[in-house]
């Protein structure tokens, strides 16, 4: 049994207490027809030129995209930011700040909140990316932001220097660190002064570019000439308050023109962000995870701007290496491009409701009409885990694994659930997708960014796509039906824990998807009566799947655990891992069954899900209404396999909870019969108006028969039939 961390008892206990609440793709990467390609069409989309990811003269070298790190390339040195971190110094949170109130996990560490009013879109300080690079009579430096709508309203100091002693930044930024010279950015003016005696040496040329939302400063030689030296470099962002001429000063609440969230800190700092934050950790299971949280990566950077001292935060910039032009990825160093294990990429996005975050905004599961989520802008991150080793062939499984409601995409993060689905036999890639928030069921924005993710990282690594598997967690459960049902030819296995079903009706869908279940008998969000659903649907239909519901789980002290939490505090997720193997997507099944949904379709954002295998062009005669069509091809010549259906006990071992004992229950697949191949297509339908056959796929030939059941008029084409067609 893996040893409960001292934190976990008080963890729960605080569960308790707050109320907790559940670059062009490598062509075999993405499916590959023949006909009608699997998933939604956002999934086969062309990438995206984001302008903050783009470059103009002298800047030449592309973007890291991993955050945490730095690298020499081009003749540039570049540091990545983490997106959505800038939250400031911790503090008193701001009364009326909507980011922590809904977020019980995934709240930022930094208390700060941005003033209400026009031009601060709740993310005007968001630093993405930092560049330094010599030139030949000054040294250029490039800041890029991830909102930027008044650049005078914003501002950002570069450090500059060697010297051991710290400063005291310029302009009432509140912090300090060791420099030689400050660089104070803001509008279209940039200050150098003296570190030492604080007396203005020159101005930096500014060139600010709102389009790709990059400053870009040019200190001269005259002023400041590095040569070929080490020197250290130093960043951070804040908000300009251009009456007083000086950074923006924080207060307890947030008003139309002031920042909030710097309640007890006698001498609030006015930055919201620091750069070169190499060792921001990741968030794992304890009472950190709500006392002192690091779900955003701002964990160490909120408490040295409450201290007020900045110097933890720096790059040794070796402007020899940068005038040799030599490319370094600094790979096993803390502040290098890693290879494997977790991390946090950037994704750039088709979409932008609008620049910034909005906190206030609310999805759902049940959102109709669409929900843009939480985070608006064009840059969305997502956690990505590469597991160590070569897999075979070069190409990697994939598997989805989907947050909860109320957390964030770097849920897994420090977990085991994520590491035990990457190690497997054959290594797997485990992505976790923001879903542009906390609450959005993978529907609409949410899903959409799923699959731009699942694109994303198609482009950037070697995948095999015939093995490709869904998992999650409570919301991210939901999610995996959801997901499963609406494109079951995407998926080989899906593994719910704690999640409540889609209608039971959509899961006749996933009829080639066997499903692991796991529930909580005590579950407090999920009881049975809502995850029984899903089983009792799938025993029905004669799938295959297997149902675990664990025991009520306890902890010495000082309250008992949470039900809907138990499985992740447990954190022993090695038998559905197992589960999810080396399973192969069906491609070509001889049964097709499919509930086209078009409330859950979304077209504008691309995830229409109207075709499934060989069947493609669903529509349904009333859109209001589920329809579902069935069809058999009796060209494959085996019929309906036996079931078999077994219940029983088992422990689960090794987790943090100790031994977990559970019910379970499960159907089973044997031999498929064979039968006479006949050219034949047997097809049952409700509230269908047409559907499209690929003869090739479903094995018929142009003159098939059809023996066809409907409740009204049903259309069939077959592809590439004259005729037919």
């Amino acid at each position: 049994m893996r040893r409960i961390s001292g934190n976990l008892a008080g963890f729960v206990a605080a569960c308790l207490a707050l109320g907790a609440v559940p670059a062009a793709a490598d062509p075999g990467s993405l499916p590959r027809g023949p006909g009608q390609r699997p998933g939604p069409k956002i999934l086969y989309g062309s990438a995206v030129r984001a302008p903050q990811l783009t470059n103009a003269a002298p800047w030449r070298a592309r973007p890291i995209l991993i955050s945490g790190a730095s690298a020499y390339r081009k003749g540039e040195f570049l540091y990545q930011d983490f997106l959505y971190d800038d939250t400031g110094a911790r503090a008193t949170r701001d009364p009326g700040g909507k980011r922590a109130s809904a977020s019980l996990f995934s709240p930022p560490n930094g208390t700060y909140t941005y003033p209400t009013g026009p031009g601060y879109a709740g993310n005007a300080a968001d630093l993405v990316e930092l560049r330094v690079k010599p030139l030949k009579n000054a040294t250029a430096f490039r800041l890029t932001l991830n909102t930027l709508v008044d650049p005078e309203l914003t501002a950002a100091t570069i450090a500059i220097g060697n010297p051991p002693t710290p400063r005291a930044w310029p302009a009432g930024a509140g912090v300090r660190s060791p420099a030689g010279l400050f660089v104070t950015w803001h509008g279209t003016t940039a200050e150098i002064t003296d570190a030492a005696n604080g007396l203005h040496v020159a101005n930096a040329a500014v060139k600010v570019d709102r389009r790709r939302r990059q400053v870009e400063l040019r200190v001269p030689h005259s002023a400041y000439n590095p040569h070929r030296d080490k020197v250290r470099i130093a960043a951070g962002v804040g908000l300009w308050d251009k009456a007083a001429g000086r950074y923006l000063m924080p207060g307890a609440a947030a008003t139309a023109t002031t920042p909030g969230g710097a309640g007890g800190l006698a001498s609030p700092p006015a930055l919201f962000n620091v750069a070169f934050r190499h060792r921001e950790p990741f968030q794992a299971l304890g009472t950190t995870a709500l006392t002192d949280p690091a779900w955003w990566r701002d964990r160490v950077q909120a408490h040295a701007l409450a201290k007020g001292d900045v110097s933890p935060f720096s790059a040794q910039v070796d402007f020899g290496r940068l005038l040799s032009g030599r490319n370094t990825e600094l790979t096993g160093r803390p502040e290098g491009v890693p290879r494997t294990g977790r991390m946090n990429r950037i994704l750039a996005s088709r979409f932008e409701t609008r620049q910034g975050a909005d906190y206030s905004l609310a999805c759902g599961i049940a959102s109709p009409t669409g929900c843009t989520g939480q985070l608006l802008g064009r840059l969305q991150p997502y956690a990505i885990y590469v597991p160590p080793g070569r897999p075979r062939g070069g190409r990697y499984q994939l598997t989805l694994l989907l947050h909860s409601l109320t957390a964030n995409y770097n849920q897994f993060s420090d977990s085991r659930n994520q590491v035990q689905f990457g190690k497997r036999r054959r290594p797997s890639l485990v992505i976790t997708p923001e879903g542009r928030g906390q609450d959005g069921f993978y529907n609409s924005t949410a899903g959409a960014d799923t699959f731009e993710v699942w694109a994303d990282v198609a482009r950037r690594f070697r995948l095999d796509p015939s093995r490709t598997s869904i998992a999650g967690y409570s919301m991210g459960g939901f999610g995996t039906y959801k997901l499963a049902a609406q494109f079951p030819d995407l998926f080989a296995r899906a593994q719910p824990t704690v999640g409540a079903a889609v209608p039971a009706g959509m899961l006749a869908s996933v009829r080639w998807v066997p499903f692991l279940m796991w529930n909580a008998e005590k579950d407090e969000l999920v009881p049975p009566s809502l995850f029984s659903g899903a089983s009792n649907a799938l025993k029905d239909l004669g799938y295959r799947y297997e149902l675990h519901v664990h025991a009520r789980a306890t902890l010495p002290a000082p309250a008992p655990t949470p039900q809907h939490l138990a499985l992740a505090l447990n954190d022993q997720f090695a038998p559905a891992a197992r589960f999810l193997g080396r399973a192969r997507v069906v491609r070509n099944p001889p049964r097709v069954t499919f509930v086209r949904n078009t409330a859950i379709d979304f077209p504008k954002l691309g995830t229409t899900a109207d075709h499934a295998y060989w069947v493609s062009r669903i529509r349904a005669r009333d859109t209001s209404k589920r329809g579902t069509i069935d069809v058999t091809s009796d060209a494959f010549g085996v019929g309906q396999p036996p079931t078999t259906h077994r219940t029983g006990r088992g422990t689960l071992r090794g987790g943090a909870l100790g031994p977990r004992p559970f019910s379970f229950e499960r159907t089973t697949w044997g031999r498929s019969p064979k039968r006479p191949r006949r050219d034949r297509l047997r097809i049952s339908a409700t509230n269908i108006a047409s559907i499209r056959i690929d003869p090739r796929r479903a094995r018929i030939t142009c003159a098939v028969k059809l023996a066809v059941k409907s409740d009204g008029p049903l259309k069939v084409r077959l592809a590439r039939c004259p005729g037919r067609d």
